[in-house]
């Protein structure tokens, strides 16, 4: 659950309700703010994050991908204890930040107790976690939440558990259904919407290959007619000392195949070559490790091969215009 508005941010109060839901069985709230970071008099921003420390710890850390690399984790009696993301510790400043190290959050000092393992993006991988509590006191915001995640109970389903939390939080928030100021997703939504997404992208990458398919075709047909006519004498030559139909039309299908194949071969390496760009520009410009490219020695193998018969099927016209012709008027062909 999380607010769509600045104005009208989610509350402890809302907390509340949504633990009292039918279905619900654990909620936490968290706190996320932008904070002026300060170690060995070097000033950066990044966003702290408060969350929760009794028995709903694990809520966070499941959907976090929250794991220690080094130190241990937040206990219910800590204060002013913090948790750095592993580019906040090492990389975000020009010192690296070790275990004990102090680190200024809007001036206030912070122990480092635990560094985390990468999550896969620098966005993330830049945080600092600390309580909520000290988040609360940090940041002046003693009701506020900026997300809520709920867990259900065994046999409850999702999304009626969703519609009811909707329900009520329109009610103690007085609000009307269709502008609300909060919504609320399930995991399966998230993944219906992450679905959809590439599915767009994959009928785009379609189209475009369709289209490659196609100019690449009429490409390779086109070279394979001017090939003929610029060999009419020869064909005719070779179909005066016995050559059959069957050559000839061997002969333009294997160039054809051939032209296919080293077309092939250059769209393996441009598209290996781009592909690399964006990983290496979404890990140095996104800060993003999630995209990693891969190239598996069957999918290489399927392209040429598709690539092959591509163009092998548009070079059969050409090949059976070649065949077809009469040696008398092909070694007239001038």
């Amino acid at each position: 659950i999380a607010s769509a508005a600045s104005s009208t941010p989610i509350t402890k109060d809302d907390l509340e309700e949504v633990k009292r839901v039918a279905g619900v069985s654990q909620a936490a709230g968290m706190l996320m703010m932008g904070a002026e970071a300060s170690f060995k008099s070097e000033k950066k921003s990044l966003f702290a994050t408060g969350y929760a420390l009794d028995s709903t710890k694990k809520l966070f850390e499941d959907t976090q991908s929250y794991k220690i690399a080094v130190g241990r984790d937040l206990r219910e009696s800590d204060r002013a204890k913090v948790v750095l993301g592993s580019y906040a510790a090492d990389g975000l400043f020009k010192k690296k930040i070790d275990l004990g190290d102090a680190l200024y959050l809007n001036n206030k000092p912070f122990q480092v107790v635990a560094i985390l393992e990468s999550m896969g993006n620098k966005l993330d991988d830049s945080q600092a976690y600390l309580s909520v509590d000290d988040a609360r006191d940090l940041f002046e915001q003693p009701k506020r939440v900026s997300l809520i995640i709920a867990s259900v109970k065994p046999g409850a389903v999702p999304e009626t558990v969703a519609k009811k939390i909707e329900a009520r939080l329109r009610k103690t928030r007085g609000e009307d259904e269709g502008s609300e100021t909060f919504s609320v997703s399930t995991s399966e939504q998230l993944l219906a919407s992450f679905s959809s997404i590439l599915g767009v992208v994959n009928a785009l990458i379609v189209g475009l290959a369709a289209i490659s398919l196609l100019v690449g075709g009429l490409g390779i047909m086109n070279t394979m007619y001017t090939s003929v006519l610029e060999r009419t004498k020869e064909i005719g030559i070779m179909k005066a000392i016995g050559a059959r139909n069957r050559d000839i039309l061997s002969i333009f299908l294997i160039e054809s195949a051939l032209l296919g194949l080293v077309g092939g071969l250059v769209g393996v390496a441009i598209g290996a070559g781009l592909a690399k760009l964006v990983e290496y520009a979404a890990q140095n410009f996104l800060g993003s490790a999630l995209l990693k490219v891969s190239f598996s020695p069957e999918l290489i193998l399927g392209a040429l091969l598709f690539s092959t018969l591509v163009g092998t099927v548009s070079g059969v016209l050409p090949a059976r215009q070649a065949a077809m012709l009469k040696p008398v008027d092909a070694l007239r062909y001038e």
